[in-house]
């Protein structure tokens, strides 16, 4: 009874359209005076959730990515994408795969690379003779790779959620994966440019390669940064943070100089707004998810999915089956917090690695980014297009297609996720 109350009325809560992180708290609060305990032990579970010392990366992750979002890095990654590869037939695809390859990097967050990349590139696509759809659908299926490769605010929250995995572990086993994505994209796009023969990037004047390339990487430097200090283990993750942040913060008001400094309040104030909700959503999450430990959800769960297959291989196909469903209907966030601690006990049952089922775990969830009904990677990228949903999931067949094959590459390859962490240990 207790189980069907609060997952009833969790999900009645959703269906009303209440917010995720009210419908968390609702549900437990309900569920908790049903058990006979006090609202208060409750709260307290929310407090003990965001009492971490290693959330405190992601407001500078955060802040990062807002300074280096507001300060121009989106046009010069760009032109450091297209010196490098935008000179072949279908190059402005290449290049839209290749600078959100740069870009979530920086950025870590699907949407903000969709939002920021897609205001240029998708116009300039369809500007130069590229279909709609195929503009949209280059720009979202390679923004899901901000999800995965390093620095990932998403990684930070699995690794809490999953009982404090190591947050570079984390960020190392994603860069595999994120690159195999973008790799797989960049054939896919040559391959379409070709069939539908669309036009080859223009040439580049030879005197601004140079400063094309140095202002390029002056901006990458931020995640060579991050990614240095918690690797040579002079910084943890928190710190490499708070050291990325500052020097975006110096490359965007002292060397672009694009934006005035007085800018700065108006980045403060995106990145606390994002802040309170992911905050707010992992307090409510933590409630929630100790009322499912001690109602034993999880081990149901286990023992539920290992029971319909003696098969390790069919169980973690249950485990993405699952994930990719749940990804169409609501946001990642949430969906970290909530099925992490029921479906890493199985996943470890079966012999995964919870590097490596967070890992899958991501990028499941950011194919539900990009699919109907509710992928916002999806509705943003539709609307800077100005093409109707409909139209952009048709386009986005080939594009899914891809990314699941990489999915299933990584779900049953463990070597894509694993292989660089294994330098750490």
């Amino acid at each position: 009874m207790e189980v069907a109350i609060l997952l009833g009325s969790f999900i009645i809560l959703l269906l009303f359209r209440v917010p995720i992180a009210l419908t968390l708290i609702i549900s437990s609060l309900i569920t908790g005076v049903y058990m006979g305990i006090e609202p208060a032990a409750i709260l307290q579970r929310m407090v003990s959730g965001v009492n971490s010392f290693s959330l405190l990366a992601i407001p500078f992750f955060i802040l990062a990515g807002e300074l280096m979002n507001e300060g121009g890095i989106s046009k010069r990654l760009i032109n450091l994408a297209n010196v490098i590869i935008g000179k072949i037939r279908g190059g402005l695809a290449m290049v839209n795969v290749l600078t959100s390859t740069f870009f979530g990097g920086i950025s870590g967050s699907a949407l903000a690379d969709t939002s920021s990349l897609g205001s240029v590139l998708i116009p300039m696509m369809k500007k130069n003779g590229y279909d709609s759809d195929y503009a949209v659908s280059v720009t979202i299926s390679s923004a899901a790779q901000g999800v995965l490769i390093p620095p990932s605010h998403n990684m930070i929250i699995y690794s809490t959620a999953a009982g404090g995995v190591s947050v570079g572990a984390l960020f190392m086993g994603g860069l595999g994966p994120g690159l195999l994505l973008g790799l797989i994209l960049m054939i896919l796009t040559y391959v379409i440019a070709v069939k539908r023969n669309y036009p080859k990037g223009e040439k580049i004047d030879r005197k601004e390669i140079p400063r094309i390339f140095w202002e390029g990487i002056l901006g990458l430097l931020t995640v060579v940064l991050i990614m240095g200090g918690i690797l040579s283990g002079f910084f943890t993750a928190t710190e490499s943070a708070a050291i990325g942040a500052l020097y975006a913060f110096i490359i965007t008001f002292f060397v672009y100089r694009e934006i005035p400094i007085s800018r700065f309040v108006h980045i403060l104030h995106n990145t606390f707004k994002t802040l309170a909700m992911v905050m707010f959503l992992i307090a409510t999450s933590s409630s929630f998810g100790w009322l499912l430990a001690l109602l034993k959800v999880p081990t149901m769960v286990s023992e539920a999915l290992i029971s319909m297959s003696p098969n390790n291989y069919v169980t973690i196909f249950f485990i993405v089956v699952i994930l990719l469903v749940l990804g169409t209907v609501m946001d990642m966030a949430p969906l970290i917090l909530i099925t992490t601690p029921i479906l890493l006990p199985v996943a470890t049952t079966v012999g995964m690695d919870p590097v490596h089922f967070g890992v899958v775990l991501i990028l499941c969830l950011a194919v539900g980014l990009v699919t109907p009904p509710v992928g916002s990677v999806l509705f943003v990228g539709s609307a800077i297009g100005r093409i109707p949903i409909e139209k952009t999931s048709k386009g986005m067949l080939p594009f899914y297609s891809a990314m699941l094959i990489v999915l299933m590459l990584v779900a049953y390859i463990p070597q894509f996720s694993l292989f660089l962490p294994s330098f750490l240990e």
